[in-house]
């Protein structure tokens, strides 16, 4: 899987899904299924299925802050990579592209730069100076370069409500700081992970019974509510079960936030390595306990909890 940052490294011609892509969810993968279903490398000449971001992403552009990302961009590339995508372009996004009009976005960048064979965005893509170009804007410039531009239906879930909602990142943010695991996954349609390395933490968990592997994350990942998940933990092909603990730990007078993850029925040297966590359910919010004894049970009643379910 390239990522590609500069207009040299870019791998062409190509065909490309265009959009910021956070999360990779349910409506992303619409957009991507035609370019990965049409352009396969048995192709010859071989067309590249590519995606096509921004960095920064624009509204760190226009705002000057950070964005908190679903997935950061080795994940990103990662996951694109496993659904058949071959590079991640990052376009750099500055003041000269943010003035580019719509016809100068399209002749300069997806003609000149990329070699674009065949465009797929959603049915609400905008771009171009002001966001003024539309889906169909960009369909009907394309055309006259022989470019294919296929709109997407906005995709939709059916909510514990039983009405139609759409899914969007927007919408996958809101659940996550409420805890709400499962929407979230049912939006992703796979778990929300969380990719890290094992640090050497304070390793006051030892110390109850409960060792755990402190994860050291990208600090431009957002993280879902504080407190006791369900997880579970990816390392090779096994999957193994897992209590953790995202917060400041109340109860050790803990200051920083921190990710603790217990690994059920398992031991070993973690030190180094970079796990893969998936979020299953949230168990419970942070609390602050009257006693380390106190503490143990309720981890002793969240493990149990977690190896009774399915």
């Amino acid at each position: 899987m390239l990522t590609a940052s500069s207009t040299e490294q870019i791998r062409t011609p190509t065909a490309i899904a265009l959009g910021n892509f956070d999360g990779i969810h349910q409506g992303h993968r619409t957009v991507l299924r035609p370019i990965i279903e049409s352009f396969q490398s048995t192709q010859e000449p071989h067309i590249y299925p590519s995606v096509v971001s921004f960095s920064p992403h624009p509204r760190e552009f226009f705002t000057g802050g950070k964005l908190q990302l679903l997935t950061p961009i080795p994940q990103k590339a990662a996951l694109l990579s496993t659904l058949g995508i071959e590079q991640l372009i990052l376009l750099p996004f500055d003041r000269d592209l943010a003035a580019l009009s719509p016809q100068q976005f399209v002749e300069q960048i997806i003609v000149k730069q990329l070699q674009a064979t065949f465009i797929s965005v959603g049915a609400d893509f905008h771009f171009g100076y002001q966001r003024k170009g539309t889906g169909a804007d960009l369909q009907n410039i394309a055309a006259n370069y022989g470019i294919k531009v296929q709109l997407n239906a906005l995709h939709k879930y059916s909510d514990r409500h039983n009405q139609q909602v759409r899914v969007s990142s927007s919408l996958i943010r809101q659940a996550l700081t409420a805890g709400d695991i499962k929407t979230v996954n049912l939006m992703l349609d796979s778990p929300y992970s969380l990719w890290g390395t094992v640090v050497t933490g304070q390793q006051l968990g030892r110390t109850i019974g409960f060792p755990t592997a402190n994860l050291q994350l990208p600090v431009e990942k957002f993280l879902p509510r504080f407190g006791v998940y369900g997880v579970e933990v990816l390392m090779e092909q096994t999957k193994i079960k897992g209590v953790m603990n995202i917060g400041c730990r109340p109860t050790v007078e803990g200051k920083a936030p921190t990710i603790e993850v217990h690994l059920l029925n398992w031991s070993g040297d973690l030190y180094g390595q970079t796990l893969k966590v998936n979020l299953m359910e949230f168990l419970r919010p942070e609390k602050k306990f009257d006693s380390l004894e106190a503490l143990k049970q309720q981890i002793t009643q969240d493990c149990q909890s977690v190896l009774e379910s399915d």
